[in-house]
């Protein structure tokens, strides 16, 4: 049933909307705080949830180019939030680590501003609470395996990842 034939989807499918957007501005606003860019600060997220990357792993993660990482990593090492370490295993590569006091730095950012997660809950029982995470956690897999069809089809067809836009004809 699409959301248009049943209005409590449709309300989900704006509320979802509205997240999104919501989230993306916040973590503009958390990257400005942190004297980063959106996309190093999202990087910079990656790395911290994985632990440590390669560059070319992050690359593959984001959808950047090799180039536009070794960017993003440039950046990021000179900010003092990541540093580079040679990989036991591979000589070529190197990981990208977090460098701990920065990542202090990163979690009292989100720990004074932070949604307040106890507020967000007050009142819902442990069903509901349960149901919220189930719903998270399908729609982030879904949006993760949405980007890898998108960047994989503009791949496959030679389309663009960003569409052409219109001559102005006047």
């Amino acid at each position: 049933m699409s959301p248009r034939a049943d209005p409590g989807r449709a309300h989900l499918a704006r509320i979802a909307r509205r997240h999104s957007t919501a989230t993306v501005l916040y973590h503009h606003a958390v990257a400005e705080r942190l004297g980063l860019g959106p996309s190093d600060h999202k990087c910079l997220d990656l790395v911290l949830q994985h632990g440590e990357l390669t560059g070319s792993r992050l690359a593959a993660m984001t959808g950047l180019t090799t180039g536009a990482v070794t960017g993003v990593v440039n950046r990021l090492e000179a900010a003092g939030f990541l540093r580079r370490r040679p990989d036991p295993d591979d000589g070529r590569r190197q990981l990208l680590q977090p460098v701990p006091e920065r990542v202090e730095e990163v979690a009292a950012v989100f720990a004074e501003h932070g949604p307040d997660l106890d507020r967000l809950t007050a009142g819902m029982t442990r069903d509901q609470v349960d149901a919220v995470l189930t719903f998270l956690s399908r729609a982030t897999e879904e949006l993760e395996e949405c980007a890898i069809r998108l960047r994989a089809r503009a791949l496959l067809v030679g389309a663009p990842t960003r569409p052409e836009r219109a001559e102005d004809t006047r």
